[in-house]
């Protein structure tokens, strides 16, 4: 288990560099149309009939994300005021997510709807392995360690469906963002690719996530029925 843990830390790590060399990269090619990361939100959201949804400017770095619950397009600093093929590309893809919102997309509602059980199995998953270091599920035999391999077994289920539900709700952000970026005259055929290039290095992030929950579900799966075998 802590050579899958260091082996797609590893990974990760890797892949998060490369997204923010690409993000460095791109950042520094002024974009050709001229418009800020803020313009091409707020056009973006125009064009698609949206006007319920406000654009505002958070601290940090790559902190962009579009929140349903308050209707809002949160872009860091650097995309919020850049004008590069990054933030081009940041800012129409979180704008996919408020252009899902308002369609319905049957999969941002998906996955939407599991973020209160998400939430709640890793509260679950936290007190179970607190419980397990100081040996309560063994006190008294009050709580066998079966049962909780099961509860564990259980909450990286809803991890893993999360990550999983996750990629295509990614996915399609991103090729609303590409598609209307292009279609708008935002960026031009160069400036196209190098959008194109950094979502992909973004996706990446979330495929990573989504194969380590899946491999470490496996891995508590293997050693439930192993334990049970015994």
């Amino acid at each position: 288990m802590i050579l899958i843990i260091i082996v797609f830390a590893l990974i990760s790590w890797a892949v998060s560099s490369r997204l923010k060399s690409k993000f460095r990269k791109y950042s520094q090619i002024g974009l050709s149309s001229g418009l800020s990361g803020r313009e091409i939100a707020e056009n973006m959201l125009r064009d698609h009939g949206i006007y319920d949804v406000s654009v505002m400017s958070v601290p940090g770095k790559l902190t962009d994300h579009y929140n349903p619950a308050n209707k809002t397009v949160n872009l860091s600093p650097a995309v919020y005021n850049g004008r590069s093929a990054a933030a081009a590309a940041v800012a129409a893809h979180e704008c996919g997510h408020a252009v899902q919102h308002a369609t319905a997309y049957s999969m941002l509602e998906f996955r939407s709807a599991m973020v209160p059980l998400q939430n709640v199995s890793a509260r679950i998953i936290n007190i179970i392995f607190i419980a397990m270091f100081f040996g309560a599920f063994f006190v008294q035999g009050l709580f066998s360690f079966q049962t909780a391999m099961l509860v564990i077994i259980g909450c990286y289920f809803v991890f893993t469906l999360f990550a999983f539900v996750t990629l295509p709700v990614e996915f399609d952000a991103s090729r609303r963002a590409l598609a209307w970026i292009s279609k708008r005259g935002v960026v031009n055929r160069q400036e196209h690719d190098m959008a194109k290039d950094a979502l992909k290095w973004a996706a990446m992030t979330y495929v990573v996530a989504a194969i380590g929950s899946l491999v470490t579900l496996l891995y508590w799966v293997m050693m439930f029925l192993g334990g049970s075998r015994d």
